[in-house]
């Protein structure tokens, strides 16, 4: 699905959000406070937008996408020079344990088979003291606000999926996914179950979006 979607992944990503993606990336990374002594592995790192800012502020920063197609259009862009690129899966990271300083995903934690492994994953490979940052769509408490917001996106995928594709179901993986997850303040509890800690939930559009910003727990266990 995903090598579908990748030559329109950036369109997409802009329109469904009223073209303020790339403003919510830029908050999140100002939010990491990259430093020059970072290293930054960026998960579902798609087309690259998270990942070519965090080069430009950290020592070194990879990119992991379980999507080939994602990683030609990301090397294809002139920053790719400048990173590291890598084709693998959120569940089993390909990394050292405590391999990196901070850990930043853009729509990847909904979508991955079973979220509680990514996570533990996630701590596994930073080290302690570690920054994890997560952008994605919420999913909403209030019952009715939740099945309106799900209505809306099944509807405009649809649109968008028989216009870019000549298929209206491409997109409905995303209600679909949000129909799947635990919400903003489920995955903070997670992550606090996980040994993050500092976890506070940064809402977004009206809290249908949001940024998870976590700090792994400073033991060595």
């Amino acid at each position: 699905m995903f090598a579908t979607i990748a030559p329109r992944y950036d369109l997409i990503t802009a329109l469904l959000s009223y073209g303020q993606d790339r403003r919510w990336k830029r908050h999140l990374m100002d939010l990491a406070a990259v430093s020059p002594d970072d290293v930054v592995l960026d998960l579902a790192c798609g087309t690259g937008d998270l990942l070519f800012v965090a080069a430009g502020r950290a020592h070194r920063a990879v990119g992991l996408d379980v999507t080939l197609d994602m990683l030609r259009l990301a090397r294809a862009k002139p920053a790719a020079n400048a990173v590291g690129m890598v084709a693998g899966d959120m569940m089993a990271l390909p990394f050292a344990d405590a391999r990196f300083s901070l850990v930043t995903t853009g729509y990847g934690l909904r979508n991955v088979p079973e979220l509680s492994g990514a996570i533990q994953e996630i701590r596994r490979v930073l080290a302690p003291g570690g920054r994890l940052l997560s952008l994605d769509f919420n999913r909403p408490a209030n019952a009715l606000l939740r099945r309106v917001y799900l209505v809306y996106l099944t509807i405009v995928g649809s649109v968008l999926g028989l216009a870019l594709h000549g298929d209206p179901d491409t997109y409905r993986y995303i209600p679909e996914s949000i129909r799947h997850y635990p919400g903003a303040a489920g995955v903070a509890d997670l992550l606090r179950e996980a040994g993050f800690r500092d976890v506070r939930v940064v809402p977004l559009l009206g809290g249908l979006m949001a940024i998870h910003v976590a700090r792994r727990t400073g033991d060595s266990s």
